[in-house]
């Protein structure tokens, strides 16, 4: 019965892609060159070091049990210079993140690891670190995330760029708006390859398509709000609300079916030429399909004693199966707002692919400057801060260096 259900629900998100093979003859722009030049970042001023010595100097402070500064671990991976010398640098990340100063990576040297893992075709190790946060400490901002994403989306590895944004969404980092679009155009491009889902990653992907899409006041938006609150509902339905909101920054309140009918409440309300992309209605059309056959079957096997049942059983709350009994009431108020919908000419014929290509094509030119002013800002401060902490550095060696002289100094005179 559970590997039936699992092939619903993947067969329910492949339905969302029939319209995606379509050829798209508009021309499709990620982020300028402009956006993604290195000659800003290149133009700092140099602190050029060896890294034996570096990497000697850590491994004898981690011996002593010291704590090694955020400007030894900086100076390391800004003077990366091969792709043998990245997994260097992700073994230190990795001790400096398990020492005592792990607070004090600073956002400047997680920037400068994107960066290098970029220049020296070692995207893996920058993916790697992302999805293991907690074990390198790695919290990109928006623009680094931007970077990492382009450049999985230009050499067209989807799989890799749906995981950047998972990583975006566990962040919460939306606040950009050339991220959401971004986001959203990687999502889409992922579900035209037709990938086999398991529910973790459909949870994933609707929470992804849900958060980017919060503050996207358009057909995409409101589309990608519509398909993410319905595969968080199909999750719900199938197999509870805490496997919905666990370790996920979404609501822990029930409802998710119903959320997504009032999106389509909100569009039929809505005045301007903000519609629902056809293929998403549909795709709710087949969650709510789908869900009611679960519903049926869990009733039916509700009279057997086995073990089994009983377990499945103990994995919903109240909460679960009440929102169960809603689903007749959910699936006549979708075709009902569907019917209000076609009325009111407020459904687009066109795939989230071609919407989402258009948005690209449309806005990210648009943000891209005020994103490119922040990061120039951004690059001052860092480096009035890396100064700061040079400063610091030497006036530290340097009363140590007096405290030394004046200690053997008492000893000669003693």
């Amino acid at each position: 019965m559970a590997a039936s259900m699992l092939q619903r629900c993947v067969l329910s998100t492949r339905c969302l892609t029939k319209y995606a093979t379509q050829s798209l003859t508009a021309r499709r722009y990620l982020l300028s060159p402009a956006y993604t030049d290195t000659a800003k970042w290149e133009g700092r001023r140099k602190d050029p070091q060896n890294l034996a010595e570096l990497a000697f100097l850590m491994d004898k402070t981690y011996e002593r049990k010291l704590p090694v500064s955020s400007l030894t671990i900086a100076r390391f991976v800004d003077n990366i210079s091969s792709r043998e010398e990245i997994d260097h640098a992700e073994y230190y990340l990795y001790k400096f993140r398990h020492s005592p100063n792990c607070w004090y990576l600073r956002e400047w040297t997680t920037h400068s690891w994107v960066r290098q893992c970029l220049k020296y075709e070692a995207r893996d190790k920058a993916l790697h670190t992302l999805k293991n946060k907690v074990q390198y400490g790695i919290f990109p901002d928006d623009f680094t995330f931007n970077l990492l994403m382009d450049s999985f989306l230009k050499d067209k590895d989807y799989e890799g760029a749906f995981s950047v944004v998972v990583e975006v969404m566990l962040q919460e980092a939306f606040d950009l708006p050339s991220t959401q679009i971004l986001s959203l155009h990687a999502l889409t491009k992922y579900l035209e390859t037709k990938p086999e889902f398991k529910w973790e990653q459909e949870r994933n992907l609707g929470a992804a398509f849900l958060i980017a899409a919060m503050k996207q006041e358009n057909t995409v938006g409101f589309s990608s709000q519509l398909l993410g609150y319905s595969l968080l509902g199909k999750v719900e339905l199938c197999k509870g609300i805490h496997a919905v909101f666990h370790q996920m920054p979404l609501m822990w309140t029930s409802g998710y079916l119903s959320r997504a009918l009032e999106v389509m409440e909100k569009v039929s309300l809505s005045h301007g030429d903000i519609r629902l992309s056809k293929e998403v209605i549909e795709f709710l059309e087949v969650i709510l399909l789908d869900c009611s056959s679960v519903v049926e079957a869990t009733t039916t096997e509700g009279t057997d004693d086995s073990q089994e049942t009983k377990t499945k059983a103990a994995d919903l709350d109240d909460e679960d199966l009440l929102e169960r009994e809603k689903l007749a009431e959910y699936t006549n108020t979708f075709k009902e707002l569907c019917s209000r919908l076609q009325s009111l000419d407020k459904v687009d014929s066109r795939s989230m692919v071609t919407l989402t290509t258009h948005l690209v094509d449309e806005q990210l030119a648009s943000v891209e400057g005020a994103d490119i002013a922040l990061y120039e800002k951004k690059l001052q401060e860092w480096e009035e801060e890396r100064e700061q902490l040079i400063r610091r550095e030497r006036e530290m060696r340097e009363k140590a260096r007096l405290e030394r002289e004046a200690r053997l100094a008492a000893k000669a005179s003693a």
